[in-house]
């Protein structure tokens, strides 16, 4: 079965399909490392953690898309930025949430975007240790796969601020940027908040279990997967000033209901 609804251009579709089949194979390799007591943990110059799970599962990915796409540019957390020249560029994210993997938390995922002229086109958010997909290319739809059951659509939900689930992946880096005051007041508007972060929370999102999940600090291969995921469901991606892109540094994905609420706050 196609990942691809009829309405995306084959361009996309051909990478879609490429992007599902790849985020899967390397979650699966992901988990052979899952929960070992001699998993080796270092520390990068940015401070955030780095397993050999991370770069073996990128190195996966690099060759099935330079195989697939050789002309294809390649952006991911591990290596090196691998130029291209058909205006595709790849952004990789093979572990995102290593903090709950390195603890045995199954809440981490592997994020794989699709960049065309600045805008990220394709997005597969997928949670090996749950066996969840997401995944959405621009016209096509959002769509849901758990285990092995047919895909269907994904959707946002429609219920407000006051009656959702506000998430986010780690309270100190409101506190970091100085923005303490923002998580408080989303918090307080919420009626409930949850650090189920990083890959999961947007996935929640997408499928209508969560209702806003908000970013202070982030990377281009921590959004750029999320946008035509989060958009083709029904919701909304930007940056904490309201703008639609992957590039800013922080992320605000709403169900579109609680968009409006959610930026006053943190826009500055």
């Amino acid at each position: 079965m196609s990942a691809a609804a009829p309405s995306v251009r084959p361009e996309l579709a051909a990478r879609l399909e490429l992007a599902v089949a790849a985020a899967r194979a390397a979650g699966d390799l992901t988990l052979r490392y899952f929960q070992r007591d001699d998993l080796n943990v270092e520390i990068k110059s940015d401070d955030s953690p780095v397993t050999v799970a991370d770069r073996e599962a990128e190195q996966l990915l690099r060759k099935q898309i330079a195989a697939a796409f050789p002309t294809d540019g390649i952006l991911g957390e591990e290596f090196a930025e691998q130029p291209g020249t058909s205006g595709y560029r790849w952004i990789l994210d093979p572990i995102d949430g290593t903090k709950s993997f390195i603890h045995g938390v199954p809440l981490y995922g592997t994020l794989i975007g699709v960049e065309f002229e600045g805008r990220s086109v394709v997005g597969v958010i997928h949670i090996p240790g749950l066996n969840e997909t997401v995944y959405a290319a621009v016209g096509g739809g959002a769509w849901y796969v758990r285990g092995t059951s047919a895909p269907r659509r994904a959707q946002v939900s429609m219920k407000p601020l006051s009656g959702g689930l506000f998430l986010t992946s780690e309270v100190k880096n409101f506190h970091t940027i100085g923005r303490a005051d923002a998580y408080e007041k989303i918090q307080q508007a919420a009626r409930l908040a949850r650090t189920w972060g990083d890959a999961y929370g947007y996935l929640l999102l997408a499928i209508g279990r969560a209702e806003v999940m908000v970013d202070p600090m982030m990377h281009v291969w921590d959004c750029a997967a999320l946008q035509p995921v989060i958009e083709e469901a029904g919701g909304t991606f930007t940056d904490w000033q309201g703008t639609a892109t992957i590039h800013s540094g922080n992320a605000v994905a709403t169900n579109g209901v609680a968009f409006d609420e959610v930026l006053a706050i943190t826009r500055k």
